[in-house]
């Protein structure tokens, strides 16, 4: 049996792929936009894509289910109950199918989603017994899947379904089964994952806190607690799942444009992205531009901040930086992008254009201006959990998804100084803020992690 699993950097996803070298068969498990790599598997083992099988309609990333049924004539399957508008091979509890050694069987597991899926494999060649569960969103490694995405109206439905998909339905599987899930680290579909890749059913009965709570209004209790924020892409990414994602050779592959071009999309109404680091951002921008630095999380926080049916341009160092955020906003669905500036900011600068700026302010600086007086407001941009272990004495607590939600209000005219743990956050809420016209908002270089560098003290609890 041939088996691998596929990360996706940033936006912590997993896809599969499972196959038999020697039937010349494989599937793809869950597939991201951007399918090469599977294309590339089938052609370097020997393998047809036979099938494509997403465990549920995604909310954080567009599925690839589209394009390589095109590109592969795959059949596209999903759990037959599935709300979408596109035909596609309906799957059962219970259902087998075999691709020489491989072995799949399709397991009913709504939580996340009302109609999602797991699957046990089966490397028969070694034992007719499942060895792998590939779980989706229900269950990953330290957490499991958030069941709110369905909507409010579903919440009580989903928290039931979660609980009994987890408890009773895993609850008969062997704990030697090894775990794979679709998501890790850095994703926005649960809390505390593990950067862990895989795991295994019985460790995670151990040691996992949301299987540890068997009783379901305990459950329900924790399971509610500290969602995380809701991203603007969310809704759409689902919307354009159920539809079935556009192919992306429908999309411009490069628009390089000179200053005069950009000026005038700008002027327009399209909306800016400078990917370049906080220090080089700092220093001169566009006016108006938001500032989300090219990082493994871009596309999550892009999600969160800017607008799904915007148009984009983009400030990036070159073409090859241009091509994988276009990959990355691809991924979310973010298929406006309307071109990149060639020269970057050098280019707008020699063209005489108006620039901004975002002042970086030390750790040292900071110090120095509170210890002189109330005249400046800190902001502490960063989540519940991370506030409670630690941070500036008299600052405001409001998360970047808050910001971009509901503004933020301070009284008076005192310069804003916005941190975060290492600058990253706080530039992206300090662009957004600039944008919406606060005259004198900063941003403290470096986070907290530079303030406790310094060895200034920090306030614990909430």
């Amino acid at each position: 049996m041939y088996f691998e699993q596929i990360t996706s950097e940033g936006l912590g996803c997993f896809s599969y792929v499972i196959g038999c070298p020697g039937a010349g068969e494989m599937c793809v498990v869950d597939p991201r936009r951007d399918v090469q790599v599977y294309l590339d598997i089938a052609r370097d083992r020997g393998m047809k894509i036979t099938r494509v099988i997403d465990t549920h309609v995604h909310a954080d990333h567009v599925s690839g289910a589209h394009e390589l049924a095109y590109a592969t004539g795959a059949e596209i399957c999903m759990y037959h109950s599935t709300p979408v508008e596109f035909a596609f091979t309906p799957l059962r509890e219970g259902d087998t199918f075999a691709m020489g050694v491989a072995r799949v069987t399709v397991l009913r597991t709504p939580g996340h989603t009302p109609d999602a899926l797991s699957l046990l494999v089966a490397d028969t060649a070694r034992s007719d017994a499942p060895w792998l569960l590939l779980s989706g969103d229900l269950l990953f490694v330290g957490d499991v899947g958030r069941p709110d995405l369905a909507g409010s109206e579903h919440l009580e439905e989903q928290v039931a379904n979660l609980h009994h998909s987890l408890y009773a339905t895993l609850g008969e599987l062997p704990g030697d089964l090894v775990l794979f899930p679709a998501h890790g680290a850095g994703s926005l579909c649960g809390r505390g994952m593990s950067p862990l890749k895989s795991s295994t059913l019985g460790f995670e009965r151990r040691a996992n806190p949301m299987l540890q709570l068997p009783d379901p209004a305990a459950f329900r209790k924790a399971v509610t607690a500290a969602l995380p924020a809701r991203p603007k892409s969310f809704t759409r990414i689902i919307a354009t799942n159920r539809k079935g994602a556009p192919l992306l050779d429908r999309c411009p592959l490069d628009k390089a444009m000179n200053p005069d071009r950009f000026a005038s999309l700008r002027e327009a109404g399209a909306t800016v992205i400078d990917t370049r680091d906080a220090a080089a951002f700092g220093g001169a921008h566009i006016p108006g531009s938001l500032n989300i630095g090219f990082e493994p999380s871009i596309a999550n926080w892009t999600g969160m901040v800017v607008d799904p049916d915007a148009e984009l341009l983009l400030v990036v160092e070159n073409r090859e930086r241009y091509t994988a955020m276009r990959t990355e906003l691809h991924r979310i669905g973010y298929d406006n992008i309307l071109g990149w500036l060639s020269g970057g900011i050098s280019a707008w600068i020699s063209g005489g254009r108006a620039v901004d700026r975002l002042t970086q302010t030390s750790a040292r600086e900071v110090k120095r201006l509170l210890d002189q007086g109330p005249a400046l407001r800190l902001v502490d941009v960063r989540t519940a959990q991370e506030w409670e272990t630690g941070h500036l004495a008299g600052a405001l607590h409001r998360p970047v998804a808050d910001i971009v939600t509901a503004g933020l209000e301070l009284p008076g005219d005192a310069p804003v100084v916005l941190y975060c743990g290492s600058g990253y956050r706080s530039n992206i809420a300090a662009s957004l803020l600039s944008r919406r016209g606060f005259a004198d908002v900063r941003s403290l270089a470096g986070g907290i992690t530079a303030w406790r560098g310094a060895g200034f003290p920090v306030q614990s609890g909430p």
